[in-house]
C-alpha cells in the first residue's frame, strides 16, 4: 500500500512520543509555557506570539540580529506595538489587506509582527516583481496599503502609487513615513487581542505563469503538527537561526514564525551572498541554517579553499526546501559541512508532506524522506486509486496546515480529504518517498511516459555539470521530446554528444534529450526554482 503516515500506536505510546519530542525541543519547560500560552491566546499561531512571549520571558534576550545590529525581545515587542497603533491610526483595520514588499531584515519582521497584532491580512510580495506584476497582484488581492523597502520605490510608484505607503528599510531620506518614525511617534504599551486573527497570503512561485495567492489563516495548530515537525527536524528553543531563504516565501516565512515561537535569535541578511553567508555563520555561530538548494550549490561552488577559511562547526541543522534537492548535492554538502541536512518536501498549498533526515539522505540520496506525525501521504493513479509500492503516481497529502484556497478562487484537487501536491512520486520498499517530477511536466514521447526530473537528476550527477534543467517541447514526429539546458563547471570538457551518451548509458534510449543547450546560468526566481517559461 502507498499510504504513509506517522503517529501510529496506542494512546500511551502516542502520549509518550508527545512528551519526548516536545520535551527535547524545550516546549515543556514551565517557564516557556507560562509565557507562550497567554501570548498564543492573544495572537494565535503567528510570529507576534513568539515575540510577545519572548518579551514576557526574557525581555533583554536577543530576538534578532541583522546588518544593523541586534534587537532585544522587549525592543521588538514594544516597537511593533507602536507600529501597529500607527498603522491603525492610518486606517488599517483587522481583516484589511496590506502588502509587504521587503527583503530579510528587521523591518520585515517588525512589519509582519505589527500586522499580526492588528489582525490585518498580510500579502507577502516577491522582491523580483516588476511594476506591472505588482499592480496586477495588488488589484487581485484588494491591497490598499504597501510596506516596502526604499529600493523598490520606483516599482511601487509604477504599480501601486495610489496606495498608502510606509517604508520598511531606507538608507536615505524618503517621502513616506518609515517604521522607525512610526515606532517613535506612538504609544508602545501592550495591545489587546485583535478582533479577528489575520491571514497570510503567500504567492506561489509562478515558474510557469502568473503567481497565485495562496491564503492561510493563522489558526491554532494541533499538537500533532509540532510533534511531527520536531520529531523529524529537531528544532529547539533558544537557538540561533540564520534564515537565508527569502522570508516572503513560505519556507523562510515558516522558519520566521516557528523560530519566533521557539524564542530563537533570528539572524538575517538583506541579500544572499555565498561567501558572505559563510562569514556570517563564522561570526554569529548559528545552530540552524535555513536555505533553498540553489544557495547550497552556490556555497559549494566556492570550493574547499574558500570554504575552509570559515568556521561553520556551529551548524547542527541545515534545513533545505523550496525546490528539489539533488541527492548528489546533499552528499557533497554533508561531506563538506557534516551530516546536518534536513530536506523538507511540501508546497505553499499542502504545507508539510515529508522530511528526510541526514541518515536517510546518506542511505538513499535524493529521497524526500518520510511524512511526519500528523501528515498522511498517498500515491494515487489517475482514477484516484492507490498504487503499489515502487509505482509512480500522483502525490496527495493531508494535514492540519493546508492552505484555505486561492484568493482568486479555486483550490488544489482533493480526493478523500487529501490534497494534490502537484507532483508525482513513489515510495520505495523502506517507506521513503521520492519525488519524480511535476505531474504537469510528464511528457509522452513516441508513446512512452517520460519525467524530466529523472534525466535532470542523472545529469546533475555528471562531474562537469553544475546546473541542469530538462523539459518537454513539441515534436512533429514523436509528439513531444526532451530538451536539456546545462551549465558547465569551470574547465569542463563535456559536450552535447558526451552528455547524450552519458544519459543513454544510464537510462532508456527514449529518455535521451534530442537537444542539449549550454548556458552560462539558468533563469531562477528568488527561491531558486528554475523559470521554465523563460527557457521555453
Amino acid at each position: 500500500m502507498s499510504l504513509r503516515g506517522t503517529g501510529q500506536g496506542g494512546p500511551l505510546r502516542r502520549m509518550g512520543e508527545v512528551v519526548e519530542v516536545l520535551g527535547s525541543a524545550g516546549f515543556l519547560s514551565p517557564r516557556f509555557l507560562r509565557t507562550l500560552v497567554p501570548a498564543m491566546r492573544k495572537f494565535g499561531t503567528s510570529t507576534a506570539t513568539g515575540i510577545h512571549a519572548g518579551a514576557l520571558r526574557d525581555p533583554g534576550g536577543t530576538a534578532l540580529i541583522d546588518e544593523d545590529g541586534g534587537m532585544t525581545f522587549a525592543e521588538l515587542d514594544r516597537s511593533t506595538n507602536a507600529i501597529a497603533r500607527a498603522l491603525a491610526a492610518a486606517g488599517v483595520k483587522p481583516g484589511d489587506g496590506v502588502g509587504l514588499f521587503a527583503r530579510n531584515h528587521r523591518g520585515f519582521v517588525q512589519a509582519q509582527v505589527a500586522l499580526d497584532k492588528l489582525g490585518a491580512n498580510t500579502l507577502l510580495l516577491n522582491t523580483a516583481f516588476a511594476a506591472p506584476q505588482l499592480k496586477e497582484v495588488c488589484a487581485r488581492e484588494e491591497t490598499r496599503v504597501i510596506l516596502y523597502d526604499e529600493e523598490f520605490a520606483p516599482i511601487v510608484e509604477g504599480g501601486a502609487a495610489e496606495h498608502a505607503h510606509f517604508v520598511t528599510y531606507a538608507e536615505s531620506d524618503v517621502p513616506h513615513p518609515t517604521l522607525d518614525e512610526l515606532a517613535a511617534s506612538h504609544d508602545d504599551s501592550d495591545l489587546e487581542a485583535p478582533a479577528q486573527q489575520g491571514r497570510v497570503t503567500v504567492l506561489t512561485s509562478g515558474t510557469t505563469g502568473t503567481p497565485k495567492g495562496a491564503q492561510r489563516t493563522l489558526k491554532r495548530q494541533g499538537i500533532d503538527t509540532f510533534v511531527g515537525l520536531f520529531g523529524r527536524m529537531p528544532l529547539r528553543t533558544g537557538t540561533r537561526t540564520f534564515i537565508v531563504a527569502p522570508t516572503f516565501h513560505s519556507w523562510g516565512g515558516f522558519h520566521l514564525m516557528v523560530g519566533a515561537q521557539l524564542g530563537c535569535t533570528l539572524c538575517l541578511r538583506r541579500r544572499f551572498d555565498p561567501e558572505g553567508t559563510l562569514a556570517a555563520i563564522h561570526e554569529l555561530k548559528p545552530q540552524v541554517l535555513v536555505v533553498v538548494p540553489v544557495m547550497m550549490q552556490r556555497i559549494l561552488d566556492l570550493g574547499p579553499d574558500v570554504i575552509g577559511r570559515y568556521d561553520t562547526s556551529s551548524l547542527e541543522l541545515v534545513c533545505a526546501s523550496g525546490s528539489a534537492l539533488p541527492g548528489e548535492m546533499a552528499l557533497r554538502w554533508m561531506d563538506a559541512f557534516g551530516d546536518n541536512v534536513y530536506n523538507f518536501y511540501g508546497s505553499t498549498e499542502v504545507a508539510q508532506a515529508s522530511i528526510a533526515t541526514p541518515d536517510e539522505l546518506r542511505a538513499a540520496p535524493g529521497t524526500a524522506g518520510r511524512p511526519p506525525r500528523g501528515t498522511t501521504v498517498r500515491i494515487l493513479d489517475d482514477q484516484g486509486h492507490e498504487v503499489p509500492t515502487g509505482t509512480t503516481g500522483r502525490i496527495f497529502v493531508a494535514n492540519d496546515n493546508q492552505f484555505d484556497g486561492y484568493t482568486g478562487g479555486g483550490n488544489k484537487e482533493i480526493i478523500d480529504g487529501l490534497m494534490s501536491s502537484g507532483d508525482v512520486g513513489h515510495f520505495d520498499g523502506n517507506g521513503l518517498l521520492f519525488v519524480d517530477g511535476r505531474d504537469d511536466d510528464m511528457i509522452v514521447s513516441g508513446g512512452e511516459n517520460v519525467f524530466p526530473r529523472e534525466v535532470e537528476d542523472l545529469l546533475s550527477d555528471h562531474e562537469d555539470v553544475v546546473e541542469v534543467a530538462v523539459m518537454g517541447i513539441p515534436d512533429d514526429e514523436f509528439g513531444q521530446r526532451l530538451k536539456g539546458f546545462v551549465v558547465l563547471g569551470e574547465g569542463a570538457t563535456a559536450d552535447e554528444a558526451s552528455l547524450k551518451d552519458y544519459v543513454k548509458s544510464n537510462l532508456a534510449r527514449y529518455k535521451v534529450p534530442r537537444e542539449i543547450v549550454f548556458l552560462e546560468e539558468l533563469p531562477r526566481n528568488p527561491t531558486g526554482k528554475v523559470l521554465k517559461r523563460e527557457l521555453r
